[in-house]
């Protein structure tokens, strides 16, 4: 069954980690050691700066209570865009899911605090697959039976991880960045774009490579991870350009946003041109599952009815998922 796309949204909040703040953290780093390993150069925290400056935010429940947004308020952000986007009213909307690596609660659902926010009175759930969160639910939804479901649904990832890093830790704090992504789907109303292709794989073996503790900091292997990236998104890319590139068509790409080497190490082994390629983990961070969501909002108004995106996206679980997203209609 095809999913229909009719919006998509994004937030960044406002405050600012350059690498000359992480720099005069004194943790051992500077500009140069972070551009030859990851590429990024600034990310987005709902954390106060003077808080990480002090803190290190070296207690996470303190990291919690002092943040400028809640994890659901990010997603609300997002949503409000997505919604905008797709021209139709907040109250069409029919049914919620969200996923996050970092919710607000464990219970309730991230999805029911959104939906506050949002003022919905709807059936509201999460399908979390950590990085792949936003990935997951459309490869679900394309497997469920059109009439069961409203002709709306609003899928929202918002990922505030920077409340989960230890900033001594310089292999951490030069990663993580906070977003949200958003979109409004339809199983039952053509939008201006089709999602084709959906594919979800696991490897549970390697549940404890990438971990965010309930109420310590995150923690990873960064090595094993990085090489489990390259080879899952080569790998999807390559399937999703063997069944779905079409001659007439630009084939774009849009990786997991988790660091700027990882993707020109793809790019390069894939021979993706720059012009197809696309991302904003330079500027952002890694946003973990809203990563390749906030890439493809940022852009919406370059897509054209010609247009086909590759998305990858691969994360902790282990878990792997890749779709086309195939615009063919104009934009709201």
């Amino acid at each position: 069954m095809t999913v229909f796309l009719h919006g998509m949204g994004h937030f960044h909040p406002e405050n600012e980690i350059t690498n000359q703040f992480l720099e005069d953290l004194d943790i051992g780093t500077d500009d140069k050691w972070i551009m030859e390993r990851v590429g990024i150069q600034t990310r987005r925290t709902v954390l106060p700066l003077d808080y990480i400056r002090e803190t290190k935010n070296v207690d996470v429940r303190a990291g919690f209570e002092s943040q400028l947004y809640s994890n659901a308020e990010v997603g609300k952000r997002a949503a409000d865009l997505a919604i905008a986007r797709a021209g139709i009213d907040p109250s069409e909307i029919g049914m919620v899911i969200a996923g996050s690596s970092c919710s607000d609660t464990t219970s309730p659902a991230e999805a029911c605090n959104i939906a506050r926010l949002l003022e919905l009175e709807v059936p509201a759930f999460d399908i979390n697959s950590a990085c792949t969160s936003f990935f997951t639910p459309l490869y679900l939804l394309s497997m469920m039976q059109a009439d069961k479901l409203p002709p709306y649904i609003l899928l929202v990832v918002p990922d505030t991880l920077t409340r989960a890093v230890d900033y001594r830790d310089r292999s951490s704090a030069v990663l993580w960045g906070d977003a949200a992504g958003a979109a409004v789907i339809s199983t039952q109303v053509e939008g201006v774009a089709e999602i084709l292709g959906n594919t979800l794989e696991s490897s549970p073996a390697g549940n404890d490579k990438v971990v965010v503790p309930r109420v310590s900091h995150f923690h990873q292997e960064g090595r094993t991870v990085q090489m489990f990236a390259i080879k899952k998104t080569i790998r999807c890319y390559q399937g999703l350009l063997k069944s779905h590139k079409q001659p007439e068509r630009p084939f774009h790409f849009v990786g997991h946003q988790a660091n700027l080497r990882m993707l020109e190490s793809v790019c390069d082994k894939c021979e993706i041109p720059p012009e197809l390629h696309h991302c904003n983990v330079e500027q952002f961070g890694n946003t973990a599952g809203a990563g390749s969501a906030t890439v493809i909002s940022q852009n919406w108004d370059k897509w054209t009815a010609e247009d086909d995106l590759a998305v990858v996206g691969v994360g902790s679980g282990l878990t792997w998922s890749s779709y086309v997203m195939r615009f063919g209609a104009k934009k709201q």
